[in-house]
């Protein structure tokens, strides 16, 4: 939305039903940083149903209407509900700091009118996911702050970038792109962020710890956070990360609280047994289908080992296709671990049956020629490392075929003096740090590619439509297996 309205081609107005956010806040950000505006109507859902007859509308001050028909504006928030400001935010408010300050907490307190706060909070730490650049809009807003003079108040990491910042030219990518990505991290390590470029910070060694309250963007990382370290945040979307960065403060709404963290339905999983690390990124993206918004409360896998590695990768498929900040597993999850807090709940199961009818949906690829190899949706892990290391020992990749696994630099210097690098350099393997599946297209896809392969819940929902070919999804050992002998293997796993 941003690039839309500072490019002229955004729409005039944008008419919602239920709350939104996200491109609210690219209204938001093309005003107060741009001078480019267009109204946004919240309707009641009768009234917003309504629209579907309607050709036209004239859309002004709150009003949507056509002739004589009109249509009001239902309030964000009860009027009766200000924002409590302390000291420190009003001296922020007025101007009395910096201009990146003003403005940023401006924006807060507009954006925390649509997420229903009545106060801000302090925040411990930020993760920026507005470091990934999707066109000059982003980056100007970026520059703009630097030239302002913004600086972080608080710890702050960059997620994965759009290149990786030492191969992309190397790599063939674009000059005029790769040059604007770096541009764009440049400016938020002036402001001083970290340089870290993953999409997986959780696998830092300044990770949060349970109830600390924190502003992370990037689906997967907020999904982990909030479920599997227990720290608080909301789903930030981009340039309010670093509008919190700036300030410390963001608003008290959502996952911040106790009662927004709660479960809304249970979802009690079939028995399976003899999994492997494939069940975790089919249930979690089958899952995250099947609760839309609501928070679900995992139940039957108590008696299943679950590693970290596992829950990061259900939390990245769950956070594809879910819009739910965070869940719980009975027994495994932080505070809400026990069955018990599920005797109220709306019930909801995930049969064997239905588990195989979502592999062959994303496994309806026809054959079994495969090309690339796509691991690393989110950043690999030190032990993924060594578990890829230890399935390619004594193999080498089949020559036709690519594979590529993406990680953050703190995860690749922890690997680098062990024996890990050199056995999968000896496979064929090729390590891209900084930029994240997400973000990668061709070149780097090669373009004879006609099959990607992947272990990753996430990659296989962005991945077709990022690289222009289908993909299929397994287990880290099908990923090794087709590696080496460029077919995928043509089955449904054993637990299936």
């Amino acid at each position: 939305m941003l690039q839309l309205l500072s490019s002229g081609t955004g729409p005039t107005a944008v008419i919602i039903c239920e709350k939104e956010e996200i491109i609210t806040l690219g209204v938001v950000i093309a005003a107060k940083f741009f001078g480019k505006s267009i109204p946004i109507v919240r309707l009641a859902p009768d009234d917003f149903q309504a629209l579907r007859n309607w050709e036209s509308a004239q859309v002004e001050n709150g009003w949507v209407a056509r002739g004589t028909a009109v249509l009001a504006q239902e309030a964000m928030v009860p009027v009766d509900m200000p924002l409590a400001l302390s000291d420190n935010d009003k001296h922020m408010l007025g101007g009395a700091g910096s201009a990146a300050g003003k403005l940023a907490m401006e924006v807060i307190v507009t954006m925390s009118e649509v997420y229903g706060a009545e106060k801000l909070i302090d925040i411990e730490q930020v993760h920026i996911d507005g470091c990934i650049y999707t066109g000059d809009a982003g980056l100007a807003f970026a520059e703009h702050l630097v030239k302002l003079g913004a600086k972080v108040s608080v710890p702050t990491t960059l997620n994965a970038i759009s290149v990786d910042r030492q191969m992309w030219r190397a790599l063939g990518v674009p000059h005029d792109f790769g040059a604007a990505s770096e541009r764009l991290a440049d400016a938020y390590i002036a402001m001083g962020a970290r340089p870290t470029y993953t999409c997986a910070p959780y696998l830092l060694d300044s990770k949060p710890g349970l109830g600390a309250q924190v502003a992370w963007g990037e689906s997967n990382a907020v999904i982990y956070a909030n479920s599997v370290l227990g720290a608080r945040t909301l789903k930030y979307p981009d340039y309010l990360d670093i509008c919190i960065a700036i300030t410390g403060r963001a608003p008290l709404a959502g996952t911040h609280l106790e009662e927004g963290r709660l479960p809304q339905l249970e979802i009690a999983v079939e028995a399976v047994s003899h999994i492997d690390d494939s069940f975790f990124p089919l249930l979690g993206y089958h899952i995250g289908k099947m609760c839309g918004p609501q928070i679900p409360l995992v139940t039957g896998l108590e008696h299943v080992a679950i590693s970290a590695d596992d829950l990061k990768a259900f939390s990245a498929a769950f956070g594809t296709t879910s819009a739910a900040p965070m869940f719980h597993v009975a027994g495994h999850t932080p505070v809400l671990g026990s069955t018990e807090a599920s005797m109220a709940l709306p019930r909801h199961t995930v049969s064997k049956a239905q588990l195989r009818a979502s592999w062959q949906e994303l496994n309806a690829t026809d054959g079994s020629h495969i090309d690339l190899i796509a691991l690393g949706n989110p950043h690999f892990s030190v032990t993924e490392f060594e578990s890829l290391s230890a399935l390619c020992a004594g193999k080498r990749k089949h020559h036709r075929v690519k594979m590529i696994v993406t990680c953050g630099r703190d995860v690749h210097q922890k690997i680098s003096p062990t024996g890990v690098l050199a056995q999968l350099e000896a496979f064929g393997v090729t390590i891209l740090n900084d930029i994240c599946w997400c973000m990668i297209e061709k070149p780097i896809i090669p373009e004879e590619c006609r099959a990607i392969g992947t272990n990753s819940g996430k990659y296989i929902h962005y991945g077709p439509g990022l690289s222009g070919v289908g993909v299929r999804l397994g287990s880290l050992g099908d990923c090794v297996d087709a590696a080496e002998t460029g077919k995928w293997p043509e089955r449904i796993p054993d637990w299936l």
